[in-house]
C-alpha cells in the first residue's frame, strides 16, 4: 500500500519543479561527463531521453540508451557505449554510485522525474576514473584490510549486539560517504566511514574475541581524522545511523580503552 501511494504521488507532481504529469511524460536531456580513460580529457555529451513511466531511474535510462543499435547524442553524432557499473539494481550492492545533479547517489535509486533538469551525470570525484561513469574504488577495500577488522575467535551472539551488527552490516561500500567527506582523501591516513562502519561490528564484540590491533587502527585511521560533520549520514543511501555507530565505536576503541590503561597503570 505504501509503495502504491508513493507512486501515485509521483504521478501527480514532480517534487523539484512542481509540474504535474497527468498526460504524456516529457522528453528529458541527460548530460554525461565522459572520459575514454584515466589519461584522456573529459568531455560532456548530451542525450535526449523519454522515460517509459514516472518511476524510471537513472540506471534504467543508461541501460536503455546502451541498448540502442546506434547510440547518438543530442546533435546526432555517433556515441560509444556509456560505461558505468551495476549489479543488483535494487539498492543492495552500491556498484552504481555516481554523482547525479551534483549529489552522490545510486543510479538505481535516482528517479528521473524527481531530479533537476537537465539530468547531469558524473563519476565519483574522489576515485580514479576508469571510463565515463566507472571509477576504481579499490582504496576502500585496501583500507578495510589495513584496519584488520576481523575476529580472532568465535563471538558470542546476543540480541543487543546482533541488532547493532545488523545496522553496520547494511553498509553498501558504495563510496557516497567518502565523496562528501571534507576530510577524506584516497591516499590519506583518514579512512572515513566506509571503514568505520564495518569495523564497528568488530569493536563492539567482547574484547577477548577481537583482533587487538583494530583499536589502534581505529584511533589512528578513524577517530583522529573525523571532523564530525556527519555529511556522511545525510548522504548514505542505506540510511545507516552513522552517528550511533561512531559514538559506540569511539567508546569501545578510545574511551573504555583509555580508562583500562589508566586503571592498569594505577
Amino acid at each position: 500500500m505504501r509503495i502504491l501511494k508513493k507512486i501515485s504521488l509521483r504521478r501527480k507532481e514532480n517534487k523539484n519543479s512542481g509540474k504535474e504529469y497527468n498526460g504524456a511524460i516529457p522528453q528529458l536531456r541527460i548530460d554525461i561527463l565522459r572520459r575514454n580513460g584515466l589519461d584522456c580529457e573529459p568531455f560532456w555529451q548530451s542525450f535526449e531521453y523519454t522515460p517509459r513511466d514516472i518511476s524510471e531511474t537513472v540506471a534504467s535510462a543508461l541501460t536503455r540508451l546502451n541498448e540502442q543499435e546506434e547510440l547518438q547524442d543530442i546533435n546526432g553524432n555517433p556515441a560509444g557505449e556509456i560505461r558505468w557499473e551495476s549489479s543488483c539494481l535494487q539498492k543492495k550492492c552500491g556498484a552504481c554510485a555516481m554523482v547525479i545533479c551534483g549529489k552522490p547517489m545510486l543510479a538505481c535509486d535516482a528517479v528521473l522525474m524527481e531530479l533537476k533538469q537537465p539530468v547531469r551525470l558524473e563519476p565519483l570525484r574522489k576515485f580514479p576514473v576508469v571510463a565515463d561513469l566507472m571509477t576504481d574504488r579499490t582504496v576502500m577495500f585496501r583500507n578495510l584490510k589495513e584496519m584488520e577488522a576481523w575476529l580472532e575467535d568465535k563471538a558470542e551472539p546476543s540480541e543487543k549486539k546482533n541488532a547493532f551488527a545488523h545496522e553496520a552490516s547494511r553498509c553498501l561500500q558504495c563510496g557516497c560517504c567518502l565523496e562528501v567527506c571534507p576530510n577524506f582523501m584516497p591516499e590519506g591516513r583518514f579512512f572515513g566511514m566506509a571503514s568505520m562502519v564495518p569495523s564497528s561490528r568488530i569493536l563492539n564484540w567482547e574484547s577477548v574475541n577481537q583482533n587487538p590491533a583494530i583499536k589502534d587502527q581505529y584511533r589512528y585511521h578513524i577517530y583522529d581524522g573525523c571532523g564530525k560533520s556527519l555529511a556522511c549520514q545525510n548522504i548514505c543511501p542505506a540510511g545507516i545511523r552513522i552517528e550511533d555507530l561512531m559514538s559506540r565505536s569511539n567508546a569501545a576503541a578510545v574511551w573504555r580503552a583509555s580508562s583500562g590503561k589508566k586503571s592498569r597503570g594505577m
